[in-house]
């Protein structure tokens, strides 16, 4: 199992920085989501299937440390929650909830234990939510998988963005702060400076410099 942090996480971004200028594409990635994903902790077996129908189903709970295993939320042991779960690829499926703080990568496998008893558990992400602060996914908090309303964001290199803490206490400033998500461009208001591209039904996030 892969956990892709982010405590900084991905999100891919149409820039369209603002009247007359050409369309820009990039994908935010900041520097701890890049060092989490060469490292990522790879579970070392699954829990019983006395958890739930499906391994780290919405709304079970999961360890920390090197090996995520599901445990029981009421125990000590628990430090995450997950918000969604899909099968699959995250490329190819649904985009997390804005809430989301860290996605974890779950590996085909055939484990000796599984939620179904059929031998294996299938492909696929969950999207969590820690149970304590930090809660990086929370808008301004410079992390997350998804960029949201209230999240800043700082010029990287011609044509891709990132984010930061809107306090100030990350490595780089604050250029722009996301202060709408709309259907459509011409929705954003007049102000608007940066066109990102968020993912879902409000697909397009309208930032102005701070």
């Amino acid at each position: 199992m892969r956990r892709t942090d982010r405590s900084r996480g991905v999100a891919c971004a149409l820039l369209l920085v603002a009247v007359g200028v050409a369309a820009l594409t990039g994908c935010q990635k900041s520097p701890g989501e890049a060092a989490e994903a060469a490292t990522g902790a790879v579970a070392g077996s699954v829990t019983p299937p006395s958890y739930g129908a499906t391994f780290l189903g919405s709304g079970e709970c999961s360890s920390r440390g090197r090996d995520f295993r599901e445990v029981s939320c009421a125990s000590e042991k628990a430090a995450a929650r997950v918000l969604a779960r899909h099968e699959g690829l995250q490329a190819d499926g649904p985009a997390c909830p804005p809430r989301t703080d860290f996605v974890l990568h779950i590996s085909e496998s055939r484990p000796a234990f599984d939620e179904d008893g059929d031998g294996s558990v299938p492909r696929g992400f969950a999207c969590m939510r820690n149970l304590e602060e930090p809660h990086p996914g929370d808008p301004g908090k410079g992390g997350g998988p998804r960029t949201v309303v209230g999240d800043c964001l700082y010029t990287a290199r011609k044509g891709q963005v990132k984010e930061t803490p809107c306090d100030g206490s990350g490595e780089r400033a604050a250029e722009y702060e996301v202060v709408a998500a709309v259907q459509r461009r011409a929705q954003c208001p007049p102000a608007t400076q940066l066109y990102v591209r968020l993912g879902g039904d409000k697909a397009v996030g309208c930032a102005r410099r701070v």
